[in-house]
């Protein structure tokens, strides 16, 4: 078994990086481990366990700005600003439906780590566009700091960009500071039923093409969409497709009443309420119909990002060739993808679908076999793996932190 180290503070993660660099020992960086079973299997001789550096360390819900532990955890965190009225706008998804485990042990570092982003990406951006600086410990076990408090801090390299999506690699985060925003008032989100795949990705394309300001976009086959448990929505068996609109309560209606004008040419249109349509984005947030506990613990499950208009063309590069299912959000441009066969075959055939609708592919779920052997992270081009490298030697040079995480040598 893999020896654990739990450091209380900044100081034992340096001196814990430092003492692993003396003795030629990789680490292993988890938080809670909601999100350990991503990417190709660890091969690492510690476990560096940063969720006992945890508790929000400065909150001014005024100037919209957070400071926190890395280890905290992401539902401390929600419900805090919750309570002053805000929110993590980047809305980031709880992986534990996926992998079966314990809802709400997700923290705010690996959030940002691995560049997280839910349905509201369309309008509010990723993890990376709330992180505004950090504290952390690199592969050489040396203690740095980037960004700041302040939204506009144009000092030096924003080091917080290359972090967000760096999966643990380059080093070992302690300390995070990220925007938060103010929480809508309501929502509601109109819906169109029964359409087909290519239908609905052009409904949602004309849909983020308004003036209505959607903030949410996707689409659910009739099969995908029977397992969320939505009452009347699902009871005619039919695809949904789901536009989100959100603030405050006059502003939501107007929208709604001109949203639902403009989709009409595409089908039936109807509306539900802010409850109801909560559900609805938690479910498509957290890929619920997609759940171990419904499809199975190692049941393979891709998440693809692609042009928006490319989405239903990619599917009709997989489907027929294997047992798939999809879940559109991003208006068409997120595609996750559950495979039934868990085999290098269908991976290659997700690569080249991909290849030729253009965008990239994470191999989100599978067994540790398929994740030892097919690429877990999107392929990079000589070029782009040679410069990944340097990044990686010049924050890392003895390859300690999580290595081979992403990508075989790295």
């Amino acid at each position: 078994m893999t020896d654990t180290l739990k450091p209380r503070d900044g100081k034992d993660v340096e001196e814990a990086v430092r003492g692993a660099l003396a003795e030629a020992k990789s680490l292993e960086i988890v938080g809670h481990g909601s999100k350990r079973a991503i990417g190709r299997p660890a091969q690492t001789d510690l476990t560096l366990d940063l969720s006992g550096l945890s508790g929000v360390t400065l909150y001014e819900p005024e100037e919209l700005v957070l400071s926190a532990k890395a280890g905290t955890p992401l539902a401390e965190i929600e419900a805090l600003v919750e309570s002053k009225g805000q929110q993590l706008a980047f809305e980031p998804m709880d992986f534990a439906p996926l992998f079966g485990t314990t809802v709400g042990r997700g923290t705010i570092g690996g959030a940002l780590a691995t560049n997280l982003a839910g349905p509201r990406r369309l309008k509010a951006g990723a993890a990376r566009d709330h992180f505004l600086g950090f504290s952390a410990v690199s592969g050489r076990g040396e203690t740095f700091k980037s960004g700041g408090r302040v939204v506009k801090n144009v000092t030096g390299y924003d080091l917080s960009k290359l972090m967000a999506g760096s999966w643990g690699t380059l080093a070992a985060m302690t300390d995070v500071t990220i925007k938060v925003l103010p929480r809508p008032d309501t929502e509601a989100t109109v819906i169109l039923t029964g359409l087909d795949d290519a239908t609905a990705v052009a409904a949602m394309t004309a849909a983020m093409g308004t003036s209505c300001e959607v903030s949410g976009a996707a689409h659910l086959p009739a099969v995908v969409v029977s397992r969320i448990p939505l009452g009347e929505l699902v009871a005619a068996g039919r695809a949904l497709t789901a536009l989100r609109l959100e603030g405050v309560a006059p502003s939501v209606a107007h929208r709604k009443a001109a949203l639902s004008a403009a989709m009409r040419p595409f089908g039936e249109v109807d509306a539900i309420g802010d409850t109801v349509s909560r559900d609805l984005w938690r479910a498509v947030r957290d890929v619920t119909p997609f759940a171990a506990s419904r499809t199975g613990a190692e049941a393979p499950l891709w998440c693809i990002s692609t042009a928006p208009a490319k989405g239903a063309e990619l599917m009709r590069l997989i489907a027929p060739a294997v047992d798939a299912e999809v879940l559109y959000d991003w208006a068409g441009g997120r595609l996750w993808v559950l495979i039934a066969r868990a085999d290098d075959i269908a991976a290659a055939l997700v690569r080249r679908a991909v290849k030729a609708c253009g965008g990239h592919a994470t191999l989100v779920r599978a067994p540790v076999a398929l994740r030892a052997a097919a690429d877990v992270f999107e392929p990079q081009e000589n070029a782009l793996a040679a410069l990944t490298k340097r990044v990686k030697d010049g924050f890392d040079p003895n390859g300690i932190l999580n290595p081979g995480r992403m990508y075989a040598g790295i």
